[in-house]
């Protein structure tokens, strides 16, 4: 109970747990209908096993599937099939992002790739170093170890 004393604004003024469930998640107590970083890491799963059974689909600049993909395309189609909302581009789609540190990356999450401040390629972190992505002309959606370390992760609210 001590601990839920320290967010009386979620439990109002008398601070009773009854009148709302809680949830902790990571040490944190999160109320329903607020985005939590478990609702975050569900949407993100989904979205990775859908750029999954995308394997194989060629890429294609601009397009956003259901059949052809660009690299931002393919995020934006694989999250919007989950009911989450991302802009167009990979840059746009970071700027959009809950910035995470490598330490806190979960499968699900964004890879950003950047060179200096630019984004350039967006891919779905699928654990193990790898990201499924689509990632030029001539190449399709696939798995791959991520080849370099000027790479940036956010998490899609």
């Amino acid at each position: 109970m001590t601990a839920l004393n320290h967010v009386p604004s979620l439990l109002g003024r008398t601070g009773a747990a009854s009148a709302l469930t809680l949830a902790v998640v990571g040490g944190t107590i999160v109320a329903p209908g607020l985005t939590s970083e478990a609702e975050a890491a569900t949407h993100g799963t989904k979205a990775l096993k859908i750029a999954a059974s995308k394997k194989g689909s060629p890429y294609s600049y601009g397009a956003a599937g259901p059949n052809r993909f660009d690299c931002s395309g393919l995020t934006l189609y694989s999250f919007k099939r989950t009911g989450k909302k991302l802009p167009r581009t990979a840059a746009a789609q970071y700027n959009k992002t809950r910035h995470i540190a490598k330490s806190q990356r979960t499968r699900g999450d964004l890879v950003f790739f950047h060179s200096g401040r630019n984004v350039y390629h967006v891919g779905i972190y699928a654990g193990n170093g790898r990201i499924w992505h689509s990632p030029k002309k001539g190449a399709v959606v696939r798995l791959e170890k991520i080849w370099t370390k000027s790479v940036w992760y956010g998490r899609v609210r």
